[in-house]
């Protein structure tokens, strides 16, 4: 598989039910989870398809949306705890979306999948773990 958006997510950038700029957007490094872009709408999908959510980002700073492109700045997972090896990322909208504290998994909105990175895949040993975006013209993702 390669990096993708989730069609459910795509679909709620189109209703208005996810909001990038607004929105808390989050990034989980995960493992054990075998992906349907087509299906998966929730992080509770996630955790349901046997996914393990390693370590989260806090909020996603300085996102910005011009010309379709999604952009924020670059992020860390803190102090991720020494184990098995995380294939993939997931970003997903965690607040409603005019933005606040984070709501159930069951509401969560899958954004995008990401499997192929520089660093991917990664195995915790205890440290942080960076995440530098691709400073290129699709940054995160384009819609």
């Amino acid at each position: 598989m390669a990096n993708a958006l989730y069609d459910l997510g795509r679909q709620g950038f189109l209703d208005g039910s996810i909001d990038w700029d607004t929105a808390v957007i989050k990034v989980s490094l995960v493992r054990g989870y075998t992906v349907n872009l087509a299906t998966h709408e929730f992080v509770s999908d996630v955790t349901t398809a046997g996914g393990t959510l390693v370590s989260t980002t806090t909020a996603l700073g300085s996102k910005t949306v011009a010309a379709g492109v999604a952009d924020a700045a670059d992020t860390v997972f803190a102090a991720v705890a020494a184990g098995a090896s995380c294939p993939n990322l997931i970003i997903y909208q965690s607040s409603a979306v005019t933005g606040g504290a984070d709501v159930a998994a069951s509401a969560q909105r899958l954004i995008a999948y990401i499997d192929t990175a520089t660093g991917l895949p990664i195995t915790p040993n205890g440290g942080d773990i960076d995440v530098a975006w691709d400073n290129g013209a699709s940054k995160i993702f384009k819609l």
